[in-house]
């Protein structure tokens, strides 16, 4: 960004992103911005609404099979009332919800 200094002198300064790892190739940085999966804006640090699961994944006689699909929802789809609508939506995407005759119609894109 750019920001004005004296008369119409300006001072440019530039960030960078620097990837924190440590010897072993871990992520070690201090705070990971999450993305909502339903309208993909950026969850921020001060947004104590949001909310992140992970829904387990069961196989045909109902056992957790170790593997999981996470979501993150943004406080301002929560508050507007399409955090339902929003996981049933990415549920039938992924193909982890059964699909329903009257639902599909509804949901599915």
């Amino acid at each position: 960004y750019q920001r004005r200094v004296h008369g119409d002198t300006f001072l440019s300064v530039y960030f960078f992103s620097l990837n924190m790892q440590n010897e072993e190739g871990k992520n070690v940085d201090l705070y990971i911005p999450r993305k909502c999966s339903a309208s993909n804006q950026l969850i921020k640090s001060n947004d104590h609404a949001s909310v992140q699961f992970n829904i387990g994944h069961v196989d045909e006689h109902g056992t957790y099979t170790g593997e999981f699909s996470t979501v993150a929802f943004a406080g301002s789809l929560r508050r507007n009332g399409w955090a339902d609508q929003s996981l049933n939506r990415i549920m039938l995407k992924e193909g982890i919800l059964h699909e329903r005759a009257d639902v599909v119609a509804k949901y599915k894109k």
